[in-house]
């Protein structure tokens, strides 16, 4: 006789979230589940984990980790749902965390200041001065965002194309400049007869400053964003700095009585926050650890190479970055030349065609050190940080004791005799020797870099756009 099937037992499996199952009949004891297995686990990135336990009556229960932080996680986790990119911390870089804490802590500053001198620009247009006229005022706040419109155009034109490589100097530099044109707007009602010259000239600071800051801070946010969620991480940038903002004007209420035609006061409190913005910006740019090789970054590495024989990780060089425009170069470095720059001559090109035997065709004045670099139309990534370790291969053996140096330390020594004895002739001699000595290091300077984290599909060497093809009369083939 066919055996009954109870309806029951066909009842589909439901899904449960752990919580009170007293009062539910037939609900599974705690004795009774803690000697089950878990069907399977979950998680949420690294913060959140729970796993799934069937009952008796076929359903699953979904049971945290740790229930008794329930509360304490479930705040936690809307304040970084808001606040931080999603999948945080495996969504961004490592030196995300340390980056934003700072970058906080001069955003409040710059908030205060910048409170203190829009009430300075506000009384010098005449906000309280009966004899001021609406009119005037005007006139002024055109002229000073005029001025500050026409700078952010020739700004973004002479230097656009360097804010990607150097994003951490032009940060720094952004946010100095910020300080300044702050002190000039505050300092500007003392001098009313130059008052609309010098809020001009602020704004025309204020305005390269948002260019600068704008375009570092998307460089930033490539270099954090590791999931392709610049978008994400940008957002939520803005949302921590708008709190941050909000922040600053709630104690700007309740400072702005306090400085009421108190000018010792506002000169304590901009000195005071300026120090502070100052300093959190510098901590900010030095936590930002790049695994890209930018000019500074390539010449620390590869001084260390030199000297050591092996390759720092990013988290050693990034430490010793300079921060300042400019620092650390002893010789221009000119990469994508045109090849009028440099040759005036057949004889010339052949010369430096016989010499080369990568996609880069080097050429050094050192009468104006000056280190010049015509470009393959074919060359990649890693042709030009040959290309600019060649070149400051050249600036070591010129400008350094070489005698510290560990790998080819002879051969170093030779190249910076010939070149110091005979500083104003052309030696094709001494170039194709330098050109030998970096075919022997490079590869292994190259896969150095490799292990130790640094990427060179793409780099911030900052080439400019010439390309030569040597190749079409068939004299050279690469």
């Amino acid at each position: 006789m066919p055996r009954r099937t109870n309806n029951k037992d066909l009842r589909p499996a439901t899904w449960q979230s752990a919580g009170p199952e007293s009062g539910r009949p037939g609900a599974a004891s705690p004795m009774a589940e803690s000697g089950t297995p878990p069907l399977c686990t979950e998680s949420y990135g690294s913060r959140r984990a729970q796993h799934y336990r069937p009952l008796p009556d076929g359903t699953l229960r979904c049971v945290p980790d740790r229930p008794e932080d329930q509360a304490y996680r479930s705040l936690r986790d809307v304040f970084m749902s808001i606040f931080l990119p999603q999948g945080y911390p495996e969504s961004v870089s490592p030196d995300y965390l340390a980056y934003q804490i700072w970058d906080t802590v001069q955003a409040f500053a710059s908030s205060i200041t910048g409170t203190l001198a829009t009430q300075a620009v506000l009384k010098g247009v005449g906000v309280g001065d009966e004899t001021s006229t609406v009119a005037a005022a005007t006139v002024t706040w055109i002229l000073k965002d005029g001025t500050g419109m026409l700078g952010r155009i020739l700004f973004a034109w002479s230097k656009g194309n360097k804010l990607d490589c150097d994003a951490k100097q032009w940060r720094l530099f952004a946010d100095g400049l910020n300080d300044v044109a702050i002190l000039m707007e505050i300092l500007a009602p003392a001098f009313p007869a130059c008052f609309t010259l010098i809020v001009c000239i602020s704004g025309l600071f204020k305005c390269i400053v948002g260019v600068a800051g704008g375009a570092t801070r998307a460089a930033l946010t490539m270099h954090q964003a590791r999931r392709d969620n610049m978008a994400d991480v940008s957002a939520k940038d803005g949302s921590q700095e708008t709190l941050v903002n909000l922040a600053g004007l709630v104690c700007s209420l309740f400072l702005i009585p306090l400085l009421a035609d108190n000018l010792h006061l506002t000169y304590a409190l901009y000195g005071l926050f300026t120090i502070l913005h100052l300093y959190a910006n510098y901590r900010a740019v030095r936590a930002v650890c790049m695994e890209t090789l930018n000019r500074a970054r390539l010449r620390l590495v590869l001084r260390h190479f030199l000297r050591w024989g092996k390759v720092p990780g990013p988290a050693l060089a990034n430490p010793k970055e300079p921060l300042l425009l400019g620092g650390h170069q002893q010789l221009r470095m000119i990469l994508g030349a045109p090849l009028h720059t440099v040759v005036s001559s057949a004889a010339d090109f052949e010369k430096a065609l016989e010499q080369s035997s990568s996609k880069y065709l080097f050429f050094f004045n050192q009468a104006a050190r000056t280190v010049s670099v015509v470009l393959h139309q074919r060359a990649g990534s890693v042709d030009v940080i040959k290309a600019c370790s060649h070149a400051l291969l050249q600036e070591a053996v010129l400008c350094e004791d070489v005698a510290a140096f560990t790998v080819e330390r002879e051969t170093l020594l030779g190249l910076q005799r010939r070149l110091q004895g005979e500083p104003s002739k052309k030696d094709w001699r001494a170039v194709s020797e330098m050109q030998q000595l970096l075919d022997r290091i490079f590869p292994a300077f190259l896969m150095g870099l490799t292990s130790a984290g640094w990427i060179t599909d793409r780099n911030l060497l900052g080439p400019e756009e010439w390309r030569v093809d040597w190749t079409t009369d068939g004299k050279k083939s690469l």
